[in-house]
């Protein structure tokens, strides 16, 4: 890693707690392994997965770095065996490490930026792309003409099915705590938006459905949210799980479960292994990035945050007021 420095700066708290751990620190640049590319770091994305890390109810998976951050944006600097993109411009997927200046990610989790898109733009793609494309598309088989129910419409989540949606002819339903936000989400391009505050989303999608009922929900809330959900689905529907915020158990009712066919899945990303999130990648290339590149697609941004004030941008997440993507500007 010749012309490269030894140390960099990143976050990386040594104990959970509030936003105020998330302080700049020294710490070596890494070193890519055999099939890795180092990347010089130039935005990163904010992500809920982050905030329960810093809780200490997110541990990272063996092997990953503890400074957080999942998605990056930046160019090749040096290359482990195997892998050679130097000079490359690209977002990636990481298990950890994305909140610091130089970053390891492997090649194939790896994609370019089109010229299309800023780098805070790209630094908010690769988390919840990956999330969207293999729970709504290849978890949830949605397709073109699928009314689809998605919770947290105008979270990063939430916006980028909205966004997918509209390329691929989805009808996506969302649901948001204010009237203020559900107006936000139609502008994006929901078809429907549901003020939970203030409205019974199962009997708002009975109604918007005509009583038939969604093919795909997709759920981060879990809990008591998973029956009322499974109310919501058509026959042969399916129920999605990527989160639980409302809690980890929930009540099935079989019955209906069983007479209207339903199925119940889910998945979790991170600890994943390489060549799965390369795979997704892969889809992503040949499906997703044809539209992001011809500027039919455009994440949408809430607020940017330099690095030092990573606190601020956690702080941000967790006040439930934006929409979209937070971003950290690293270099």
């Amino acid at each position: 890693m010749r012309d490269l420095p030894s140390v960099m700066m990143a976050i990386d708290p040594a104990e959970a707690g509030g936003p105020e751990v998330l302080m700049p620190v020294e710490r070596p640049v890494p070193r890519p392994a055999a099939g890795e590319l180092l990347i010089r770091v130039e935005t990163a994305g904010i992500n809920r997965p982050d905030v329960m890390q810093r809780l200490g109810l997110y541990p990272p998976p063996p092997g990953a770095p503890t400074i957080p951050g999942l998605e990056i944006a930046g160019t090749v600097v040096a290359a482990g065996d195997g892998a050679a993109r130097i000079g490359d411009t690209v977002c990636a997927l990481v298990a950890g490490g994305g909140y610091a200046q130089y970053c390891a990610a492997p090649a194939g989790q790896c994609l370019p930026v089109p010229d299309a898109l800023t780098m805070i733009e790209a630094a908010a793609l690769p988390e919840t792309m990956f999330t969207v494309w293999s729970n709504l598309f290849d978890r949830g088989r949605a397709k073109e003409g699928d009314v689809v129910l998605v919770h947290g419409g105008t979270s990063g989540i939430g916006t980028t099915a909205i966004l997918l949606g509209k390329v691929f002819g989805l009808s996506v339903i969302v649901t948001a705590g204010s009237d203020e936000k559900c107006a936000r989400a139609r502008e994006i391009g929901a078809a429907h938006a549901i003020n939970y505050q203030k409205q019974d989303f199962v009997e708002e999608v009975k109604a918007i459905t005509g009583g038939a009922g969604v093919q795909v929900v997709l759920d981060m809330v879990g809990g008591d949210y998973v029956a009322r959900n499974l109310s919501c689905l058509a026959e042969d529907g399916r129920h999605v799980s990527i989160a639980a915020q409302r809690g980890a158990k929930a009540e099935i009712p079989l019955w209906p479960m069983m007479a209207r066919r339903l199925t119940l899945t889910g998945s979790t990303l991170r600890a994943r292994p390489a060549a799965f999130k390369s795979a997704i990648a892969a889809a992503l290339a040949a499906r997703v990035w044809p539209h992001i590149a011809e500027g039919r697609l455009h994440p949408i941004i809430d607020s940017v945050f330099p690095l030092a004030e990573a606190a601020q941008a956690h702080s941000r997440m967790e006040s439930g007021d934006h929409v979209g993507k937070i971003v950290l500007a690293v270099g």
